[in-house]
């Protein structure tokens, strides 16, 4: 459920910025009335704060109803509520209190940290948080080009003390006992009965694009292959805490430092999952600089905003220096992971498979507001199928290997070079001897071989 009943923008939001659907930033918006949800001031007083004052509450985006604002206590806060199960269960609340028994027994100074959990009403599914005043979601932060390495190496470092924290069955934490277990049941996505067949239950809350991009993968049978590798890879593989559904915009910067929020699908997975996702958000974003400016200069940003006239040579060009761009904060994010856990040997190649997935969940996911699947979405979901299918070739082309030196200057390996488009086309003894190169060329190349096949005329 939508957590918005109509929009206002976030003051000095420019149109490009915060305007696209494909592009979240924190725009706030007018929240459902309080009127309709009793048990938001409920909670509230119950938990000593006072009720909101109406005056000045606002909503960020979001599939959950949300506000925040100050109360009559003068403590700013964030409440949001979540959907309960057709059983009545509350799965995704019990998730979260379980993280905030886990999360409770991280040391202060923690690398992982989050926005402090105030209290929660399970039984009607509401939890209250300190409001971080002035925060800006990950989203936006990556769209003006300020997530830079610092802070995707507090990133990893973030993410690997969340794959080493202990859990409440540990039995480290005497009052456990109040907590929910922890969920062990396995990652809802990719949905494998869906790689068969579209439910029709489902069809009808669809747009015809999502339809469309469903189709596309079902229609590939060696990327539905790929995924059921990659699941049974990662029934294998040994599984710790994992957030299960990281993105962007489930980081919040605030005062220079970095948050990680949103525990609803905390569980035990394969650790792989976050990494590959975060990979993935990269990946995404290399894609979309292709044809929408993004708020870091390149060369690239020209009066063809979304791309639908560019030539091949120009994808590949665009794609190329995104790619360039991003790779290294990969590779600092790496650093900081592996700085804090020594992942498992086969890690970082099933997070190449998982990053792989990210980028056709997130042309699902962004398909929601159209009704062809656009450009960005074709390249997406090129780079995906290349990544599912020879996860171990681009391992390398990523920076996934050892623990790199991204930081230090004297260090640092090359960056992926940039071929003409002529050179693309190398001979195979060229493509045998400089894997980084292939495999960058085959990231670049899949995506502009996805978009040269889109309709013409299509839109966002």
């Amino acid at each position: 459920m939508t957590s918005t009943t109509s929009t206002t923008s976030r003051p000095g939001t420019t149109e490009t910025a915060g305007a696209t659907v494909d592009a979240p930033a924190l725009i706030r918006f007018r929240p459902t009335g309080l009127d309709t949800a009793p048990e938001v001031n409920a909670l509230l007083e119950r938990l000593g704060l006072g009720p909101f004052v109406p005056d000045g509450l606002t909503a960020f985006g979001g599939r959950n109803d949300n506000w925040a604002g100050t109360t009559t206590g003068g403590q700013q806060v964030f409440v949001k509520t979540v959907a309960r199960a057709p059983d009545g269960s509350r799965p995704e609340i019990d998730r979260a209190l379980a993280f905030e028994a886990a999360a409770a027994r991280l040391p202060a100074g923690s690398p992982l940290r989050t926005p402090e959990h105030l209290g929660t009403d399970r039984a009607a599914a509401v939890s209250a948080f300190r409001l971080l005043p002035g925060a800006r979601s990950g989203s936006e932060v990556a769209l003006d080009g300020d997530f830079d390495e610092e802070l995707c190496r507090e990133a990893g470092r973030a993410v690997a003390t969340l794959h080493a924290m202990g859990t409440p069955e540990s039995g480290a934490d005497p009052g456990a006992d109040a907590a929910p277990a922890i969920d062990t049941a396995e990652a809802p996505l990719p949905p494998m009965r869906w790689l068969r067949a579209f439910p029709w239950s489902e069809v009808q809350d669809r747009s015809m694009a999502q339809i469309a991009a469903w189709k596309l993968v079902q229609d590939d049978t060696e990327a539905v292959a790929a995924l059921h590798r990659l699941r049974e890879r990662e029934r294998r593989a040994p599984h710790t805490p994992a957030h299960c559904d990281l993105r962007f915009d489930q980081f919040l910067v605030h005062g220079g430092t970095l948050h990680l929020c949103d525990w609803e699908e905390f569980r035990l997975a394969d650790p792989a999952r976050d990494v590959g996702a975060f990979v993935g958000e990269w990946l995404f974003q290399a894609t979309y600089s292709v044809f929408a400016p993004t708020g870091e200069a390149t060369a690239a940003q020209d009066s063809v905003a979304l791309g639908f006239d560019l030539a091949h040579e120009e994808i590949v060009e665009r794609g190329a220096a995104g790619l360039r761009r991003h790779i290294p904060r990969i590779a600092a994010f790496w650093e900081g992971y592996t700085g804090c856990r020594t992942p498992d040997p086969e890690l970082a190649e099933r997070a190449v498979g998982f990053a792989g997935w990210h980028l056709y969940d997130r042309l699902i996911a962004t398909a929601q507001a159209h009704a062809v699947l656009n450009p960005v979405a074709r390249a997406a979901a090129g780079i995906g199928r290349t990544l599912l299918l020879n996860p171990a070739g681009a391992v390398t082309t990523l920076r996934l290997t050892g623990t790199t030196a991204a930081s230090k200057p004297d260090a640092a390996p090359a960056a992926p070079t940039v071929s003409p488009p002529d050179s693309v086309r190398r001979t195979d003894s060229v493509r045998r001897t400089d894997p980084v190169r292939r495999n960058e060329a085959a990231l670049r190349n899949e995506a502009a071989r996805r978009t040269d096949s889109a309709p013409s005329g299509s839109s966002r």
